[in-house]
Formats: C-alpha cells, structure tokens, sequence
C-alpha cells in the first residue's frame, strides 16, 4: 500500500476554469463543514429539483481523449435531468444517463464495446430503484443496443407483481434467454456487428495477436519474454475497465442507480462482471450497483455504482459495502475506510497484487435546519468518487444547474494503481417550493 496515501485523499476537487462548480455545489473536504445554500427567493418559481452523478468507468483515460470523456458525462447528465425536469423519479433518470453513456463510442458499454474472443459483443447491465429495492440485470447479452433498458424492463415488470399461476417474474437473466425476452417485451435488436466501432475491431485485432504471440512464447517456455509480456497486460489492463455507471436523487428524495459494461476485452464468451451479479447470494449484498432510500435502520438514503475489474468486485461486494459505509458521520472518511478495509486490503483479495476498481457514492436527506416556510423543502446531497486506477471520469448537474460539471480523477505520478486509491466530492443542496408565493 502506498504510504502517502492519505495526501490524495485530502486533496480537494480542483477542476479546469469551464468546469467550475456552480453555487450551488461546494467543497466539503478537507475540513470544510456543510454549508447549505442561503434561503431561496421565495419569488422563484422553478420546481426543478434533482441530481445526477456519473462516471465513464475507472480505468486509464488519456488526454487525447479527455474532451470526448468529459462530453459524453455532459451529455449524460443533461439527459438525467431532462428526465427530472419532466417530472420523472429517479429509476427512470438514471436509465436515461446510462442510454447517452451506452450509446457513446468512447466507453466500453452498448456500442463500441469490447469484443470477447470469439469476437462479438455480449453486455452487462444492471439497475436498482432505491425506493421500491426492485432491481433488474442482464448479463453477457447480444444483439442489444442499450442493455440498461433490459434491465430496466426487468425491473419493471418484477414490480407489477406474480406472473400467471404464480410464477416470480424474473430479475437477472442472461445470453439467449436474455435476448429473447427483451424482443418479446418490444425492445429493438441491433446487429452486434453494427455495435462495433473502428476504435473496438482494432482493439481485438491487436489483442488477439498478443495472445497468439503469447501462446507461441508459453509453448517455447521464453520465460523472460513472457515476463515481459505479463508486464504489459498489467501496464495496458487498467485501460480496459471502463465501466460507466449514474446515480440519481428525484424531487421525493428517491435514489437510484445502474452500471453497463461491455466487459473486459478478449473475455470468454458467457462471462458476466460485476454488473449482473448485484446480488451474490441475498439481497443484502451488492457488486456493481446499489440504491436504498431512507428507512428506520438508515437516517441517509445511499446509491453507489461502481466500476473496476469484475472479479475484485464481486469478491469484495464493494456497492453494497460503501453503501452501508455511507450511514456513519464523516461520508468522506466512511468512504475511504471502506476503500481501503474492504476492497484495497480485503482478506478476499489477499492474493492479488493489483486491486482495481472506482466508485461513484451519494447519500441525501432531508434537512432539518429551521425553514423559513412549510412550502420549501430542502434535501441535503453529499457525493463522492474514488477510484485505485490510474484516472477516472465523472460528470454532476442539479436540477437547478445550467450544465454539468465534469472531471477526470488522477493518482498522483508518485502513486501506483491497484494499492493507492484517490477520493474527493462535493455537496449540494437541492431546494424545492412546493407552492406558488406571490
């Protein structure tokens, strides 16, 4: 473990001058107390209430393309809020912030996604409704252009009840069974060779050739060559984990999330990550996404979505753990005790050298400071992101924002991916008149 580590974690959210935070969002590490905004005007007439966090994955972001990351977390937000704007609850925006994030080139989700090795796209996606703990996942489906929708479908129909002769309607379902189910229920199919990109068919292109130079160097038994063939899968892996994920807070103080992924690149046909396993063996245990509104156990309604490699994830339940992480005092200091305790030092990760993985956490409530009328409620929005890869991809936007905020997290150049992490955030307040003052 890296022993500085404690200087990136205290290290405040900095971003370019066109990114600045609006008012209405503030800084609240290190060391800065929560300082709500000043009472509303009670002449303002917007009922626009929200907010959306999203990442494009925790992996390795380069800065050639650093502009088209940061646009498509624009893009992402303003679709979320659009939503919110038209009055819908949270589920429904966040599946909307994963549609722009699916349907980018740029990220390894929908199109342009990894190919596995036999050459073909298969997905993941998952999403969760905080308010009802209905969630919906497919996994290692093709043929689909936007799998959150799957996903969302899922949940969807989980939530009207019994099928006929009491049949439980499914929630997770994946490959064929996936695909088929999702046609049935009116969702468009789409080629999977109209989903691969030029960026996507080189990408396989070059890899395959490693692997075949890598077959030809393990049969020579060349230990040096394949040392060093190892040392660039783990210079180039961290590049390949971008998962993108959102979480969103609706006008009631409902929360939701949801994560998609192409995968890593050159998997085995059939495999599923994180994404899919939200659940590994009851409904308390989370992988890749997590969203929990308020209840008698829990003062602060939580969402989390996460990103990294799968198999670290899922051993470790990372969601749902910085989720129960996020009802203690300090978010800041939960979050990155969590980071470290339960996914960087995990004795289920013992084994491995190289922890990879990020996430996005919020956690909100109502205020309950002295309100100057009965008409005008407050909820109390803290968000983070933390991530052990090289960088990580993030956007934010209010409701009451004229557009979002994006960033790119790095590790310090001192800093070495996997045994670091990096953490920051911010908070808002999100303001609501629920009538009409003069």
């Amino acid at each position: 473990m890296w022993k500085n580590a404690s200087e990136v974690m205290e290290t405040p959210l900095h971003p370019s001058e066109e990114d600045q935070p609006s008012p209405a969002l503030r800084d609240t590490w290190p060391g800065n107390p929560i300082k709500p905004q000043d009472t509303p005007d009670k002449n303002d007439k917007s009922k626009a209430v929200g907010f959306v966090l999203v990442h494009a994955g925790a992996g390795y972001h380069s800065e050639s393309k650093a502009k088209e990351y940061k646009h498509v977390c624009k893009r992402a937000c303003q679709r979320a809020v659009d939503r919110l704007n038209a009055g819908a609850l949270a589920v429904d925006a966040v599946a909307a912030a994963l549609v722009e994030l699916e349907d980018s080139p740029f990220t390894n989700a929908g199109m342009g996604s990894n190919l596995n090795l036999s050459g073909e796209i298969e997905c993941d996606a998952s999403i969760m409704d905080g308010k009802t703990l209905h969630y919906g996942a497919v996994g290692a489906i093709s043929g689909i252009k936007n799998p959150v929708l799957v996903a969302n479908r899922l949940l969807n129909e989980a939530q009207k009840g019994k099928l006929s002769a009491g049949r439980i309607p499914p929630c997770f379902l994946v490959g064929e069974g996936a695909h088929d189910w999702a046609i049935n229920h009116g969702i468009a199919p789409c080629p999977s060779e109209k989903m691969a990109t030029k960026f996507s068919l080189s990408a396989y292109k070059r890899n395959k050739r490693k692997m075949e130079m890598a077959e030809k160097v393990e049969s020579g038994f060349n230990h040096q060559a394949k040392k060093r063939r190892q040392s660039t899968e783990n210079e180039n892996g961290s590049g390949l984990l971008d998962t993108v994920g959102a979480i969103v807070v609706d006008r009631e103080g409902n929360v939701a999330s949801a994560v998609s992924s192409g995968g890593l690149a050159m998997k085995h046909p059939g495999r599923v990550g994180q994404i899919s396993l939200l659940f590994c063996q009851a409904a308390h245990h989370g992988c890749g996404c997590w969203a929990e509104n308020t209840r008698t156990q829990n003062p602060y309604s939580t969402a989390v979505s996460t990103s990294g490699c799968g198999e670290h994830l899922i051993r470790t339940m990372l969601a749902r753990e910085c989720s129960s992480a996020m009802q203690s005092d300090d978010a800041h200091q939960a979050l990155l005790e969590a980071m470290q305790n339960k996914f960087i030092s995990s004795p289920f990760l013992a084994s491995e050298d190289c922890v990879l993985g990020g996430v996005i956490v919020l956690r909100c409530s109502r205020c309950c400071d002295a309100q100057p009328s009965p008409d005008i409620q407050a909820i109390l929005v803290e968000f983070l992101w933390s991530h052990t890869t090289e960088s990580m991809c993030v956007g934010y936007m209010s409701a009451q924002d004229g557009k979002a905020k994006t960033h790119i997290s790095r590790l310090p150049p001192e800093a070495v991916a996997g045994r670091s992490l990096a953490i920051e955030g911010g908070v808002c307040r999100l303001v609501e008149t629920r009538s009409t003052v003069d």
